[in-house]
């Protein structure tokens, strides 16, 4: 290679020749400078050579040799540069100076040799490059502090320029990095990592020229990977999320019921117990690292009733409970902790209740309910009945003291957009979304969550036009005789009536006859031998408003009740029990009749008061 002092000397010697050299070659010529640009095209002028030798008969001959001779070639007494598009003249590729020789023959024998060299200027013609080592897949762990320079790029140019580098802010993951000093390539975390939220990173980073026109610049996705550190707790499974997108759970509440047959199974071995929503089992919220877990009671354990592995989290039940109603459930804490890390614990709460034997399933007081619904703006309203009170669908559990098993659960099949149900048995309607005159006949299933039992019932839904009038007298009808039809139920209710009068007139007359037959003081006391027809055992009503028909117990009637009468109100109508206002007359014998004027008789005298139920023709 040439010294730098030589080059020097060898510009400063062709800007002062403007690139134009003229030789005496075959009489001694001198070097030739030149500089030219790469990429030049082909053909370029790179210098004229002067002969000053004779040329007459002697034959003047050049001739260019050396390794880059084939760079030139010679048009008459014109060297030119030799390129192609295939063959670029490149100064990153064939350096920055060109070495040849010029060989000047004179009847074949050397007369003169000099050199040509020719510097190639500078082009910017090249992208940077990143260097591919540091734009590979690399780690960082999630614990890596903020602020810190987590990863470093680089990239070169070919043609020297200087490189500044940016982060491309439209790249996904671009907020969790910056760049505080563009031409280093440092790249400084800039948020806080999670890998519970993301477990890699995609970053796009450009490296552009900063000290030409041209601007030049390349660019490289970079893939950062996550790697899990030692900062969750563990959970219990399933996890439920506070709220979406956090990766905190909420521990379930465990469940398990101990029932006849886990007692018979406690005679030969520990019983291990199923709960729901599933069993008792935790994770490490680290998911990368999954350190192993270790059960424990904290309390609640009713001196080693139950025992949980350690391990896994069974929990068994080692002997029976003596005495159901004093224990009808045992409400136990259970805790996880990582074996590694006693600070780092969870704890559930896990509910075991002992349950009797299932003898009744949940029965319907009737297999099909009738409402009607009035279409309205509203968005919802309640499903009423024609006595324009709420409409209650409930099932009657004989295994519960009050009849309510507080375990059941209210669905409607199929599943339809335009009611619901709540788990008091009421029907919820979108009546925004309903039309007028439409009849929808639902099923409505009643299952006991313990036993798995089901019964079901259906629910025939008339949508009423706004203002339609609701039909009159169907909620006595509907209520007292359920489905039957509104004329036969009314025949059937004065068939009755008639009947109960007649019952009442002929066993008034027989009573009468009775007495006067045995009215002989002398001979014997009368005694009693039936009550009047109006007198009704309060156990025994005619037609008895307690009813499960009329019941409701979400919406029941509002009742107005004193010693002398008791009311039950409704939209068409109002429902009253009287109670007796008169006593009847009691004999010295203890004869006790009432007569149905609530006149006494001569001779006798009143009882101890006793109600009597009574539905007034009316009324019914």
């Amino acid at each position: 290679m040439l010294r730098p002092c030589r080059l020097l000397l060898w510009q400063v010697a062709l800007r002062l020749s403007y690139h134009v050299v003229t030789a005496s070659l075959c009489l001694g010529g001198s070097d030739i400078f030149v500089s030219v640009r790469e990429n030049s095209p082909t053909g370029q002028f790179i210098s004229n050579i002067s002969i000053s030798g004779d040329t007459g008969a002697n034959a003047i001959r050049l001739c260019l040799t050396g390794d880059k001779a084939d760079w030139f070639y010679l048009e008459g007494r014109t060297i030119r540069l030799n390129t192609s598009i295939s063959r670029v003249l490149d100064r990153e590729v064939q350096g920055s100076v060109l070495i040849a020789e010029l060989t000047c023959y004179e009847d074949d024998v050397t007369q003169s040799q000099s050199r040509i060299l020719v510097e190639i200027l500078n082009e910017n013609d090249n992208r940077p490059n990143f260097v591919q080592d540091t734009v590979e897949p690399f780690s960082i762990s999630e614990l890596t502090a903020v602020d810190s320079v987590v990863f470093t790029v680089k990239a070169v140019d070919a043609d020297g320029d200087m490189i500044s580098y940016i982060i491309d802010q439209s790249s996904p993951d671009a907020r969790f990095f910056r760049i505080d000093l563009p031409n280093s390539g440092n790249i400084v975390l800039n948020k806080a990592l999670d890998y519970e939220t993301r477990t890699h990173l995609e970053l796009t980073v450009w490296a552009q020229e900063s000290n030409t026109m041209e601007k030049f610049n390349t660019s490289a996705v970079l893939t950062v990977n996550i790697e899990d550190g030692d900062d969750q707790y563990p959970h219990f499974l399933p996890c439920t999320p506070v709220s979406p997108g956090v990766p905190v759970c909420m521990n379930p509440a465990y469940t398990a019921n101990i029932t006849q047959k886990h007692l018979e199974a406690l005679r030969t071995e520990d019983v291990v117990l199923e709960f729901s929503p599933g069993p008792i089992r935790a994770e490490d919220g680290d998911r990368g690292i999954n350190a192993p877990l270790i059960y424990s009671v904290l309390s609640g354990d009713d001196q080693g009733r139950f025992v949980i592995n350690n391990r896994t989290g069974e929990l068994r039940l080692t002997r029976a409970v003596n005495n159901r109603r004093l224990t009808p459930n045992f409400t136990l804490t259970v805790m996880v902790r990582q074996a590694d890390d006693r600070l780092k614990h969870s704890v559930a709460s896990v509910m075991v209740r002992v349950l009797y034997d299932n003898k009744f399933p949940p029965v319907f007081n009737r297999t099909t309910f009738k409402g009607f619904i009035i279409q309205n703006s509203s968005p919802a309203s309640i499903v009423s009945t024609y006595g324009n009170q709420v409409l209650q669908v409930q099932v009657l559990d004989l295994d519960f003291s009050d009849g309510l098993n507080p375990n059941i659960h209210y669905s409607l099949h199929p599943l339809s957009g335009l009611y619901q149900v709540t788990q008091r048995g009421v029907l919820i309607a979108r009546t925004d979304q309903l039309r007028a005159f439409d009849r929808h006949i639902l099923q409505v299933v009643a299952r006991d969550e313990e036993s798995g039992e089901e019964v079901s019932a259906s629910v025939d839904i008339e949508v009423l036009q706004r203002g339609q009038t609701v039909p009159s007298g169907a909620f006595t009808e509907q209520q007292m005789f359920g489905d039957v039809d509104s004329r036969l139920a009314g025949g059937i209710a004065a068939m009755i009536l008639l009947m109960f009068l007649s019952a009442l007139l002929f066993l008034l007359l027989r009573t009468v006859k009775r007495q006067r037959s045995q009215r002989e003081p002398e001979e014997h006391r009368a005694v009693a031998v039936d009550k009047h027809p109006n007198v009704v055992n309060s156990s025994q009503p005619v037609f008895s408003l307690d009813d499960p028909s009329y019941n409701n117990r979400a919406f029941s009637h509002r009742s107005e009740s004193s010693s002398q009468s008791e009311s039950l109100h409704g939209r068409q109508g109002v429902y009253t029990r009287k109670l007796s206002l008169l006593h009847p007359a009691s004999s010295p014998s203890g004869i006790i009749i009432t007569d149905p004027a609530h006149r006494s008789r001569p001779g006798l005298h009143p009882p101890p008061s006793s109600p009597s139920n009574t539905v007034s023709e009316q009324q019914l």
